[in-house]
């Protein structure tokens, strides 16, 4: 008995030292565009950000890398870099820098995490890459066409400097596969779904996901029986309903067009609009997809900018054209609440995230302002609340509204370690 006691203790210790190996990994988070690369270095025991930065102006004149130090203090570096392997060799070199650097050797990297945009709808979930996934994210390139191929640079560019170190993709679009048929076809002949996968897929899942689940532990509510309505609103917006911890609508489409008025995106049109205004323009769908995506929402509305702090600022003095933008805005998020209320039946919880939803009042109060036919109360002062977890509602709001901060990089790198762990 006394020798078993042993074994057992022994065993105990092994699991217990081996469970800490884990989650003493560090983790690196890749988030590659088209011209930059934003990355965060994570030791995941505390959950603690060792390095951040962001290479701005790939293959363009006047790159740099833009880093913030442990201190808070932001440093720029500047290199010219002409494609993205190169940028994330810099990125390497900061890391282990004598000065700047937050590991002596990038053998500490335990593992590398992407966003990728698009999955489609071979990923509902996150995956360990290799060479299939690499093919089936390169297939999605067309639903994808600004995003992925970047994304797939930044997985290139690991494979050839650290080719021993696993790799995982978490995808934009995963959390939104939960949506039921009827949600997420587009009422057009069903052989273009089935012929180019034309359907509604939804974008930023990996916010979505972070922050409805993160409610419900701050509430401390069941996510069983829950129905939230997280609206992630920024320079892009969407909105998402959640029920039960699962997606089952959300506003932008196959591509991230459609839904709420963005910053320079103009969400919903009707599609006869654009074929109106690409014949009387003569415009190419090139130039077209321009001006939808790059020219309208606030910036075509506003004229001046999009964004959202100098909007506020022109509507606080009055100015018609600012005060105009700010109710388009204000009146599309709360339709969509309304929407996905009557959609699931009801609302427990709704919640801003992202940069306006995290940080201001002003478009808080817009969005619930004519919400008391749902219950929805919000206390003005609790509403001053600037980028930290807060209830905004009064006390006797039948709907708790809430800010939650989302961790999009924080969810990756524990999509990552949960994969490496063998718990996805």
């Amino acid at each position: 008995t006394p020798i078993l006691l042993f074994y057992f203790y022994l065993s105990v210790k092994i699991y217990r030292s081996i469970v800490r190996i884990h989650l003493r990994m560090k983790i690196l988070v890749l988030n590659c565009g088209s011209s930059s690369i934003k990355y965060k270095l994570f030791e995941m025991e505390s959950r603690q950000v060792l390095a951040q930065g962001g290479l701005e102006k790939i293959n363009l004149p006047g790159s740099f890398l833009k880093i913030t130090l442990p201190n808070g203090e932001k440093k720029i570096l500047e290199r010219e870099i002409k494609e993205h392997t190169a940028g994330v060799q810099f990125i390497f070199e900061t890391l282990t820098h004598p000065e700047y650097g937050a590991v002596k050797s990038l053998d500490e990297i335990n593992a590398v995490g992407h966003r990728v945009l698009h999955g489609g709808t071979k990923f509902s979930g996150s995956v360990l890459i290799n060479d299939d996934v690499i093919r089936a994210v390169e297939e999605c390139c067309d639903l994808g066409p600004l995003h992925n191929p970047a994304n797939l640079k930044g997985i290139y560019a690991v494979q050839q400097l650290l080719p021993n170190v696993p790799q995982v993709a978490v995808f934009d679009t995963a959390f939104h596969q939960t949506m039921p048929e009827h949600a997420y076809l587009y009422p057009i002949p069903y052989e273009y779904y089935e012929k180019y996968g034309i359907r509604r897929y939804g974008f930023h899942g990996t916010s979505h996901r972070y922050v409805s689940k993160r409610v419900c532990e701050f509430l401390g509510i069941p996510v069983e029986g829950s129905r939230i309505i997280t609206c992630h609103i920024g320079n892009g917006g969407s909105i998402a309903a959640v029920k039960d911890g699962k997606c089952i609508d959300t506003t932008m489409g196959l591509t991230p067009l459609e839904g709420l008025m963005m910053g320079t995106r103009c969400g919903d049109i009707d599609g006869g609009a654009i074929l109106y205004l690409m014949k009387k323009e003569g415009l190419t769908p090139d130039q077209m997809s321009d001006i939808l995506n790059k020219k309208s929402g606030v910036l075509g509305i506003f004229k001046r900018s999009s964004d959202m702090r100098e909007l506020e600022d022109a509507s606080a003095r009055g100015e018609e054209l600012a005060k105009r933008t700010e109710a388009m805005y204000f009146y599309r998020i709360t339709k969509y609440i309304g929407a996905y209320a009557a959609a699931m039946g009801g609302v427990d919880v709704i919640l801003f995230t992202g940069g306006v939803g995290e940080n201001q009042a002003t478009a808080r109060w817009g969005a619930c302002e004519t919400l008391g036919f749902l219950g929805v109360k919000l206390d003005p002062e609790r509403n001053k609340v600037r980028s930290k977890e807060a209830i905004i509602s009064t006390d006797d709001s039948k709907v708790k509204v809430v800010v939650i901060p989302t961790d999009e990089e924080l969810m990756i790198a524990t999509d990552t370690m949960d994969i490496l762990n063998g718990k996805l």
